[in-house]
């Protein structure tokens, strides 16, 4: 499957024009996103909108504005002066406005030696079914259901609460399902 979600700056204003037999609306832009590092020049990018999603692309969005689009990546082989090129062109599926300094706000790359900040959430604001992460990270010795097994045979000596002697003989749908799976979770 092939999705790709940009945020960028148009830099071109949209072109509306029309398929040869005038029933398909088609709009073109010039986008332009931040380099992979800081000291790169920005990229730039020629968007595609098709149908209904042209005409809102032509009447909607202007050069300077800042949007997030939603499409499909693709190459194109131009032929110029007898030298094949390879573009890359976004088809759009969707596009969102964005306000005047949200682009400014966004850093235009993350290095590995910079994490990202996890906000702490109070908590009152932790809804009640949420599971803390690690609380199902126990060694095999502290739980007989513990997630960290060290060998198939901890597996095996094991028996979970639907274990086949904990179970009625009586549910054999219950026994004859392949999906059944002894792991308690």
């Amino acid at each position: 499957m092939n999705s790709f979600i940009l945020m960028a700056e148009i830099i071109q204003q949209p072109q509306l024009r029309y398929t040869p037999d005038n029933q398909l609306q088609i709009a073109e832009m010039l986008v332009q996103f931040p380099g992979p590092k800081p000291e790169d020049p920005p990229e730039h990018l020629k968007v595609i909108g098709w149908g209904n999603l042209a005409v809102e692309i032509h009447d909607k969005y202007h050069e300077g504005d800042r949007v997030i689009i939603e499409g499909r990546l693709g190459m194109n082989t131009l032929e110029r002066d007898g030298i094949k090129e390879k573009r890359a062109e976004m088809t759009a599926q969707k596009i969102y406005s964005l306000g005047a300094n949200a682009m400014s706000s966004v850093p235009a790359s993350r290095t590995i030696s910079e994490p990202a900040q996890i906000r702490d959430i109070a908590p009152s604001t932790v809804p009640s079914n949420v599971v803390p992460l690690g609380s199902r990270n126990r060694s095999s010795s502290s739980a007989p259901g513990g997630a960290n097994r060290t060998s198939n045979s901890d597996w095996n000596s094991h028996q979970s609460p639907n274990s086949e002697s904990d179970r009625p003989s009586s549910s054999s749908k219950e026994a004859d399902n392949p999906d059944y799976d002894p792991i308690p979770f």
